[in-house]
Order: structure tokens, then C-alpha cells, then sequence
């Protein structure tokens, strides 16, 4: 399977900050805030990630990523010159997907839990269909809701429902099979001209291969659109961090623990941040 990052749209939530940088490229706490999107896919054993975004934005990505060789992964890059919807990614990155499964996450959210892993490899390893997620929220009426039954077979998608039919809002996170491609380039704009990532996941529904796996209560998911949330999902990584110890979405240490860089390499990354508390953690993991 192989992993796209969609970090381009619309950063007008974090208007002026995002005149002034990228939005994806702003730290979430002591790291960009792609690293936790990117970490995820990384837990999910995606070592093959295509990253779309702006022509603004995608050059600072690629300065920051580059080929993804140090972390023992593969990244290219694509430019969307206009969002269009989250479904267009699948259509921007067929080629990189070349009929493979591919998952999709939104290059602003951040989740944290125990478990986490195990439910994605579980994602990951779907032969027939897609699985998204459902995260309970006090008033989903603001979100895409999904209903499913006892089994966890989705009944139904709704986008932003006025009655909502569950309190499980979608999280930015979709994992598909290879007609994912197929699926997208054959989807029509939706009245708003965009292509519907409900519609793509409607299309599986039609066919009862959706499904839905659930976060529990325990589970952290923070959408880092705007200035709250954003300093919101800081001060839980600072908080996790320096209670626990364990770095939060530290991609250097997952590509070490997924065996995609030995010893040797891990310290050598860390060695090149210098005195930094990122770059000493990293050299403590080898001590």
C-alpha cells in the first residue's frame, strides 16, 4: 500500500499566519506539522508517501522531506494548482499509486492513542473495499457522520447533517483498495465543483465494502485548521512528551523501529541536529 498526503487547499482559518508560511510546514509544538500525518501513514508500515500541495507550498516540503532516503522511505511530490476536493488526490496520484492500494490523510490532522498501530495495519491489509474511521463527538452536525451497524458495516454517510444519525464524526483519514484510482476519475463535481471524498466513499458503500473501524474514548484526533486547535494539539504533545518521556510523531524513530534505518543511520541523524532535545532523543534510542 502507499500513502498520500494532502497538505495543499485553503489556509484562510490561519489567515494572516499562513501568508507568512506554510500551514503544514508550521510547528505543531517542536516539529512541522506534517510529521504527524506522515507518522501515521509510517505506522501503518507506508513507506511509499506522494505529497501534494500548493506550487507556493510544495518546494518547502521537498527541502524539508527530500527523497525520504534518510528515513529508509520513498517521497515525490505533486503540485494541485487549485483544491478541487480531497477526492482529486486520487486522481492527481495515480500514477504514483500505478493500480496499488492507497490510503489518504489530510496533511492538518493529528491522532494519538493506544492501539493506534494495530488498527492501522488492520486498515492497511483490506483486500477488497475501504475502511474509514469514526471518532465520537458531542455535536457531529459540523462533520461528515457516518452510520454503521453492530458489525461495523457503514449504513450511511452524511456530509455536515443538520439531524445526524450518530455522534461518529470522519477524521481525515481514508484507506482504499486498488479501484481507488478507477473510482475517482470517474466521479462528477459536486454542486460546490469539487470531487466529494463522501461521494468516492459512497461509491464503496453502494457496493457494502465499506467499513468503519472506531476510536475510542481515550483516542486523540485534533484537526489543526485554525489558531485554537492549533494551540490546542501543541499543548497535548508538550504535554504527552515531557509527562511520558516518548516523543510524539517522531518520524526519524518510527522509520528506526519499522527496520527501514539501522543503528547506525538513526544516530547519524541525530547527530545532525546537533544539541537539539529532538537530536539528543534520537541519540538516546541508541545508547
Amino acid at each position: 500500500m502507499k500513502g498520500i498526503i494532502l497538505a495543499g487547499g485553503s489556509a484562510t482559518r490561519l489567515y494572516p499566519l499562513s501568508k507568512a508560511i506554510s500551514k503544514q510546514i508550521m510547528p505543531v509544538y517542536d516539529k512541522p506539522m506534517i510529521y504527524y500525518p506522515l507518522s501515521t501513514l509510517m505506522l501503518a508500515g507506508i513507506n511509499e508517501v506522494l505529497i501534494i500541495s500548493t506550487p507556493r507550498d510544495l518546494p518547502m516540503f521537498r527541502e524539508l522531506l527530500g527523497t525520504g532516503e534518510h528515513l529508509g522511505m520513498r517521497f515525490e511530490y505533486k503540485i494541485q494548482d487549485v483544491p478541487n476536493g480531497l477526492a482529486q488526490a486520487f486522481v492527481l496520484g495515480a500514477d504514483f499509486l500505478a493500480g496499488e492500494k492507497g490510503c489518504l490523510i489530510l496533511g492538518d490532522n493529528l491522532f494519538y492513542g493506544q492501539g493506534f498501530s494495530a488498527m492501522l495495519k488492520r486498515a492497511a491489509a483490506i483486500e477488497k473495499g475501504a475502511c474509514v474511521f469514526g471518532y465520537y463527538v458531542k455535536d457531529p452536525r459540523a462533520y461528515g457522520v457516518v452510520e454503521f451497524d453492530n458489525e461495523g458495516k457503514v449504513l450511511s454517510l452524511e456530509e455536515k447533517p443538520a439531524v445526524p444519525k450518530s455522534h461518529y464524526a470522519v477524521p481525515g483519514l481514508y484507506f482504499y483498495d486498488e479501484t481507488v484510482t478507477e473510482k475517482a476519475a470517474n466521479l462528477k463535481p459536486s454542486a460546490r465543483g469539487e470531487y466529494e471524498i463522501t461521494d468516492l466513499n459512497n461509491l464503496y458503500l453502494k457496493e457494502g465494502t465499506l467499513h468503519v473501524e472506531l476510536f475510542g474514548r481515550g483516542f486523540a484526533w485534533l484537526d489543526t485548521g485554525n489558531c485554537d486547535s492549533l494551540l490546542e494539539a501543541a499543548n497535548f504533545v508538550e504535554t504527552i512528551q515531557n509527562r511520558q518521556g516518548f516523543y510524539v510523531s517522531c518520524i526519524e524513530e518510527i522509520a528506526w523501529r519499522n527496520g527501514w534505518i539501522d543503528n547506525h543511520q538513526l544516530q547519524k541523524l541525530g547527530m545532525e541536529m546537533g544539541k537539539t532535545e529532538y537530536g539528543k532523543y534520537l541519540l538516546e534510542l541508541v545508547k
